[in-house]
């Protein structure tokens, strides 16, 4: 799959915009605060239905005006695919799907794939858990619709319970109808993400042997908070156990304190945890073979080639690691921003597509 033309109307700093990307190598070049992120960032909402840098959708629209408009037309398939998104500055964001409208966003996913890689996903294996399951959930989400249904089912219980549980007055009958929500939820988030965890440790681990030409070995494992296991009846017992008897620190913590929600994955390099023990290099070698594995997940899963977004990051690799990056891409469609072009880049891609911005114009 590769995006095919981005329209756009008051979109952050861009107030009307078309343009063509290459279906292989997309080089966007320009200094700070130009746009060049910002042209990423309206691809890639085609993708998840929201940013990757913020939570805020007013912040997209441009200064001053009411709405901001986005197009993404893409090729899947061999079948053309248009997604439309609005947002309105005292509303919400609209989407339309080949000009049906969007009223779930799972219906949204699986539809254009797209991985990003910035210089804070670097930092991915020393970071707290927080940006490793982020990672889980945003991959999962958009190759499996049903675990971001669950995912987001999952959630809302959570936030429902844990906003029930600062009230004065608790009723336990009314805790365990959230709890059964997040036994029969979390039950099935522990299930994908063990799987998906395996997955992408066999071919991360490859991808980093190859990096350090066999000089090192990697895996990953998935590091559930809650005991797991294969089986679903076992496990919603655990869960449901595990909220029994953290009912009475919950109540004095005013929060659940145990479940999926709490869930990591470790990295480990020679046998040796990463986290705790690697190098920053190798830490950035884990990082590095991570993304890559993702790519390599969702060919698997849908027999598509994923989008890559390389967001400034280009320049945070030592030259070894980004040779390799270079020449691992050569079927995915890549969008890259930089502040200079990278000859390396240019030597292998030759017909890169060079799209350069200054404050919120493109120059072809």
């Amino acid at each position: 799959m590769y995006i095919k033309k981005l329209d756009l109307i008051n979109f952050r700093n861009y107030e009307d915009l078309s343009i063509d990307f290459d279906e292989k190598v997309n080089l966007i070049v320009g200094e700070n605060a130009q746009g060049k992120t910002n042209l990423i960032e309206a691809v890639y909402l085609s993708s998840m239905g929201r940013s990757f840098r913020t939570s805020r959708d007013n912040e997209m629209i441009r200064f001053g005006e009411k709405t901001a408009v986005v197009r993404v037309q893409a090729e899947k398939e061999y079948i053309n695919t248009k997604v439309d998104i609005t947002i309105d500055r005292h509303s919400k964001k609209f989407f339309r799907k080949d000009g049906s409208p969007v009223r779930k966003m799972s219906e949204l996913m699986k539809n254009i794939i797209i991985v990003v890689f910035s210089p804070e996903d670097l930092s991915i294996v020393k970071e707290e858990p927080e940006l490793r399951r982020k990672f889980i959930d945003r991959e999962l989400s958009q190759i499996k619709p049903v675990y971001f249904n669950d995912l987001s089912s999952h959630r809302k219980a959570l936030l429902q319970r844990n906003a029930y549980l600062k009230e004065d007055n608790i009723d336990k009958d009314m805790l365990a109808v959230w709890d059964n929500e997040l036994v029969k939820y979390g039950a099935e988030i522990m299930r994908l993400r063990k799987s998906f965890v395996e997955k992408i440790s066999e071919s991360a681990g490859r991808i980093y042997s190859s990096i350090t030409n066999g000089a090192e070995s990697m895996r990953i494992e998935y590091d559930p908070y809650l005991e797991y296991s294969d089986d679903k009846a076992a496990q919603r017992e655990i869960i449901a156990s595990a909220l029994e008897k953290t009912l009475e620190t919950d109540l004095k913590m005013r929060t659940t304190t145990a479940g999926p929600h709490k869930d990591d994955i470790k990295f480990f390099v020679n046998d040796i945890n990463a986290r705790k023990y690697g190098s920053q290099g190798q830490q950035r070698t884990c990082a590095l073979a991570l993304k890559l594995a993702d790519l390599d997940f969702i060919k698997e899963e849908t027999g598509e080639e994923g989008i890559l977004i390389l967001d400034d990051v280009m320049s945070e690799l030592d030259p070894t690691r980004r040779e390799y990056l270079i020449r691992a891409l050569s079927e995915n469609q890549v969008f890259i921003t930089s502040t200079e072009i990278d000859e390396g880049l240019l030597k292998a891609y030759p017909d890169a597509k060079i799209i350069t911005v200054k404050k919120g114009t493109v120059v072809l």
